[in-house]
């Protein structure tokens, strides 16, 4: 920070002046600071009725698109935010207590930072970049196992992250690069232990590969990982290849017999494509039998004189005035324009044949590989050729060298992890069970869910260490209206809220306030001008409208019952109507006949009636409505990489990238502000320290003439 002297010798007042120059980059960093406290705002709104729409999904659309969840029977428990229930035709009577020991994980792998401020990557940068030296291979292999599949991904200098994602998403994984974060991201599809997966180097390039993307992770807390090491490494048997080939041979087996299919389809492809282009080639020399076809490039020489001969005529037709001469030049601009569709069309002719031609050299170049690689017999019968194939002893040798190298190379691993040497930047979150007590049994789960003897329950969280939550099933006559009234009750809190964000007055001209401008203003003032604006943070928003939208045309189709098409009208359910509902309360739903409703409970009570008479026609319309908006909804909170995270109906994501973005630009902005203060305040310093001297310089002059 540069020496601040105020104006003793000018007089001037340099704190004034200063701050004068610097207002115009003050005024940068303040707007910075309302657009990143607005964006705020507007997190905090998305979250509120985000949580809203997730509690009428989880709470009720979850449980009523189930027949079962319409059963005279209903079941309580002491703790909903433990656990769901729904009720079973075959539910038992009684208290049961119950325990959440543990929820189900999804597996996830968040990786290290790779990128730095001077080294930006994207996902179409190379390995090369990061680095990697693959040494005299200049290639390395890292093996990817999940949903069932193992897969080697062999990585060059050339290979891009991109690539790498591709891959990883082809074994059925979600994979991502988050360029912001310079960090690789990569999760199961499905949570439980079964669904973890694996990323296992088979060989120090490999390793070196995974360290250098940020995906190399602690053994200790990445048991699917270490699994798969420590099964390679109990296969190998050191200084004896044969024992060690023998421990691993039904994978050889497998994987020969895997491969072998594959280049054996590759092959058949290759056949069918050699057979389309030769097709294609017999038909344009069928078509020139008696004439010679040219070459492209003579065809192209040709046109280019017949298209300038062309331009000449058109040339002459526009100056010529003589009407004979013009119809003579006309005629032979025909005969030349059917010359150069001729030509065009022999040119073209010409390029396929010699496309095709290099088409099928290139086909019979792959095939011949192919067979490097696998045995093949041809089988024609009534003109179908059927295809069967046999590994050759070079695929076999390949896929031996391959296990017997990954073999050794977990065991070098497994040395270094049990030394301590082996350690990992990437965290992984393990794909786990959920794990519950029912009545001191225990039971598992891959997804949270566990039907047991009637009841289907869901885990939602934890319970402490003791706890036990109390679940109760017994007859309920009530409770198909109850549940259905309870839900349109949360239904239309949401959406008249939803009416009422969009439908708010604007607030322009207003922005979140700074230090200063609160400091000139009351409580009050200052609460609302803030409400102001907090009002209209969703008015008029897109996604907003979209969702209620959406939820709006859910709810006011047909739905089929036993051949017929109903709506909840038919239910006696209906909004007031456009003239008699208040502002934002359009298009919420009122029950003819509720007591608790001053609008509607005068009129008959048909959903009741409907109930007690004719309750599988309720259960039917009802499920089926919930399941449509319950999918509606799920597709309207899917996951979408870098803007939204799964579940959630606002693009999350995004807003918390940007919110980021504005903490950066806010301290880049305030370090330019103070280093411009500090030039001014140095510059003062220095015409302070100048007028100082003269003015010492001028009393000593003074002095010396008896001054």
């Amino acid at each position: 920070m540069a020496m601040r002297l105020s104006g003793l010798m000018s007089g001037m007042d340099t704190e004034s002046i200063i701050q004068e120059l610097v207002a115009a980059k003050q005024t940068k960093v303040d707007d910075a600071k309302k657009a990143q406290t607005k964006l705020s705002w507007k997190q905090d709104a998305w979250k509120s009725l985000n949580t809203k729409l997730k509690n009428l999904q989880s709470k009720y659309l979850s449980s009523m698109r189930f027949s079962t969840a319409y059963a005279k029977k209903t079941t309580k428990v002491s703790d909903s935010s433990k656990v769901s229930v729904i009720t079973g035709e075959n539910a038992v009577d009684g208290v049961q207590s119950l325990e959440v020991k543990q929820l189900a994980k999804t597996g996830y792998l968040t990786g290290a930072r790779i990128g730095g401020e001077d080294n930006k990557l994207t996902a179409l940068s190379k390995l090369g970049d990061l680095g990697i030296d693959f040494g005299e291979g200049g290639k390395g292999t890292f093996t990817v196992k999940a949903s069932g599949k193992s897969v080697d991904i062999s990585v060059t200098a050339d290979t891009t992250i991109s690539d790498i994602l591709t891959k990883l998403k082809d074994v059925g994984l979600n994979a991502n690069f988050d360029a912001n974060q310079q960090r690789l991201f990569i999760s199961s599809k499905k949570s439980g232990a079964d669904n973890d997966f694996s990323i296992t180097a088979s060989d120090a390039n490999g390793r070196s590969a995974l360290e250098k993307l940020g995906l190399q992770t602690d053994l200790s807390r990445d048991k699917a990982t270490l699994a798969e090491y420590q099964t390679y490494a109990g296969y190998y048997v050191p200084g004896d290849e044969a024992a060690t080939l023998g421990n691993m041979r039904g994978l050889i087996d497998k994987t020969v017999e895997e491969r072998t299919n594959a280049y054996l389809d590759q092959y058949k492809n290759l056949v069918s494509s050699k057979e389309d282009a030769q097709k294609k080639i017999d038909e344009i020399n069928e078509k020139y039998k008696d004439t010679s076809l040219k070459t492209v490039e003579e065809y192209a020489e040709l046109l280019d004189a017949k298209n300038k001969s062309v331009k000449e005529i058109e040339e002459a037709i526009k100056n010529e005035t003589d009407p004979d001469r013009k119809k003579q030049l006309e005629t032979e601009l025909k005969i030349l324009q059917d010359d150069v569709k001729k030509l065009s069309d022999q040119k073209a002719d010409a390029t396929t044949l010699a496309a095709q031609t290099a088409n099928v050299a290139k086909y019979d170049e792959q095939m011949a590989d192919i067979r490097t690689y696998i045995n093949v017999s041809e089988d024609t019968v009534d003109g179908v050729t059927a295809y069967s194939a046999s590994a050759t002893d070079k695929l076999t040798a390949e896929v031996e060298k391959r296990y017997l190298d990954k073999a050794e190379y977990a065991a070098t691993v497994m040395k270094d992890y049990q030394n301590g040497k082996l350690t990992g930047s990437a965290t992984k979150v393990s794909g786990q069970d959920a794990l519950i007590t029912l009545n001191d049994a225990e039971f598992t789960s891959n997804d949270n869910t566990f039907a047991i003897n009637g009841l289907t329950f869901t885990a939602l969280s934890e319970t402490k260490e003791g706890e036990k939550v109390t679940v109760t099933t017994q007859n309920d006559t009530d409770g198909i209206y109850d549940m259905v009234k309870n839900f349109l009750k949360e239904y239309n809190a949401i959406v008249n809220e939803m009416d009422k964000l969009y439908n708010a007055d604007s607030a322009k001209g207003y922005e979140p306030l700074t230090d200063e401008e609160k400091d000139a203003m009351s409580e009050r003032e200052i609460e609302e001008w803030e409400t102001k604006v907090k009002d209209a943070l969703l008015r008029r928003d897109e996604n907003l409208s979209s969702i209620n939208s959406a939820l709006q045309a859910v709810m006011s189709s047909g739905i089929e019952v036993n051949g017929k098409t109903m709506y909840l009208h038919d239910f006696g359910i209906d909004t007031l109507g456009y003239f008699n509902a208040p502002d934002n309360e359009k298009h919420a739903y009122h029950i003819d006949g509720d007591p608790d409703d001053a609008n509607t409970s005068g009129n008959a009570d048909k959903l009741k009636s409907l109930i007690s008479n004719d309750p599988d026609t309720v259960v039917s319309f009802f499920t089926q409505l919930s399941r449509n908006l319950y999918g509606k909804m799920s597709d309207l909170s899917s996951s979408v990489d870098g803007y939204r995270s799964y579940g959630n109906f606002y693009e999350d994501k995004k807003m918390k990238s940007d919110y980021d973005d504005y903490t950066s630009k806010i301290k880049e902005l305030e370090q330019k502000l103070n280093d411009y203060e500090d030039k001014w305040y140095k510059k003062f310093s220095a015409m302070e320290t100048a007028m100082a001297k003269m003015q010492s310089n001028t009393n000593a002059v003074t002095a010396l003439l008896g001054g």
